[in-house]
């Protein structure tokens, strides 16, 4: 069987190992537009619960791809500058580019074609292929190609963010709220390597334009969100990386799969960082997508169903969860006049899916000091 990924992202990578590790005979190529060394963002991370599936479906594969991840055992909600811990948080964090350079690694290695610089304009003209896997993310060109098709519905969402880099090294994976004349700015922060952290940048479109980010060049952005987050930042710099202004947008499909070409990952379904990470969410499609090919192989029909049967559920739960995350943050201004611990529990109950119950046993320290406030509360 001849397989072709569109796409040389996380999800792609990773099928085409899988993929070559159970059927070794099979042709698999990974079309990717960009250079190898070529990479946009700073950092990913995983909690240890997103990353059950990975063990679960390869333990060799996962103690290599944990092998040099960033470790932190809890999370940090900084409200007025008060640092609130949420115990009962693992993650592993790792850079992109590091994470991708693992990924080409294992794939050279199960014997995958790799080819960089090479874009694919049309997706259909994949003749040769048995099998088309569309992994180009979330403004996938193949996508978009075949609209009509796979009819791909898009929500854009208010707010604007910027992803920037530090050298200040942010150990827990901390989520800090500040309030300025202009409006409320929040950062997602964490360290990814032994000498970088991600800093996204958050914050609503009247708050942006109000502090003039409108008029101001990618330098004179970072200045001031450096100012912004000064107490933070333990006086280094912010970094950028392509790093301008953007919308999130919400992607879903109405279909899936046409013919012999299925939708991956972000070209699949995008789902916001407020919740999860889209690489999860990728490698998962991609372990799915693998099963069904072991359990059918040839017969794509079949393939399709399991992988649409399996991931569809998951992925509709997933985005309803994101939405109303979103929501959350998009109007967090209504939450700021909480108290610090008060503030943390509304985050961390953002969603509507934690009960207090569900607090207990994954943060009993931070539940403990909530009740030492107002109580036990009825979840």
């Amino acid at each position: 069987m001849k397989i072709d990924i569109v796409g040389g992202g996380p999800g792609g990578l990773f099928l085409s190992y899988l993929v070559k590790k159970r059927f070794p005979a099979w042709t698999v190529r990974v079309f990717e537009q960009n250079d190898a060394d070529a990479t946009y963002g700073w950092g990913v991370v995983f909690s240890d619960v997103a990353l059950k599936f990975l063990e679960e479906a390869d333990r060799a594969f996962f103690k290599r791809f944990t092998a040099e991840h960033v470790r932190s055992d809890h999370m940090e909600v900084v409200h007025r500058g008060v640092h609130v811990p949420i115990d009962g948080h693992s993650f592993s964090r790792v850079s992109r580019i590091a994470l991708l350079k693992f990924l080409h690694a294992e794939c050279r290695a199960a014997d995958v074609e790799l080819l960089f610089n090479t874009r694919v304009d049309d997706v259909t003209a994949l003749h040769g292929a048995d099998l088309v896997v569309v992994s180009d993310g979330v403004n996938s060109r193949s996508r978009s190609q075949l609209a009509d098709v796979f009819k791909p519905s898009f929500v854009q969402r208010r707010n604007k963010f910027a992803w920037y880099g530090t050298a200040q090294l942010i150990s827990a994976v901390s989520l800090i709220f500040r309030a300025t004349q202009h409006g409320v700015f929040i950062a997602h922060s964490y360290q990814y390597s032994a000498g970088k952290s991600t800093f996204l940048i958050e914050t609503d479109p009247q708050t942006w334009q109000r502090a003039g980010f409108d008029q101001m060049s990618d330098e004179q952005s970072r200045a001031l969100c450096g100012r912004i987050f000064a107490d933070d930042l333990g006086g280094h710099p912010l970094l950028s990386n392509k790093s301008s202004w953007f919308e999130a947008v919400t992607v879903k499909n109405e279909k899936w799969h046409d013919g012999n070409i299925v939708l991956l990952g972000d070209a699949l379904r995008s789902v916001h960082f407020s919740l999860g990470s889209g690489t999860r969410m990728a490698m998962e499609d991609a372990i799915a997508l693998c099963n069904g090919l072991v359990l059918h192989q040839k017969d794509l029909g079949a393939v399709f169903d399991y992988f649409e049967t399996t991931r569809r559920p998951v992925s509709d739960r997933f985005q309803d969860a994101a939405a109303k995350s979103l929501d959350w943050y998009e109007n967090v201004a209504d939450q700021m006049h909480l108290e610090p611990i008060d503030f943390a529990y509304s985050y961390m109950r953002r969603t509507g899916r934690v009960t207090h119950d569900d607090l207990r046993q994954r943060a009993p320290g931070f539940a403990r000091q909530y009740e030492l406030i107002h109580g036990e509360p009825v979840s």
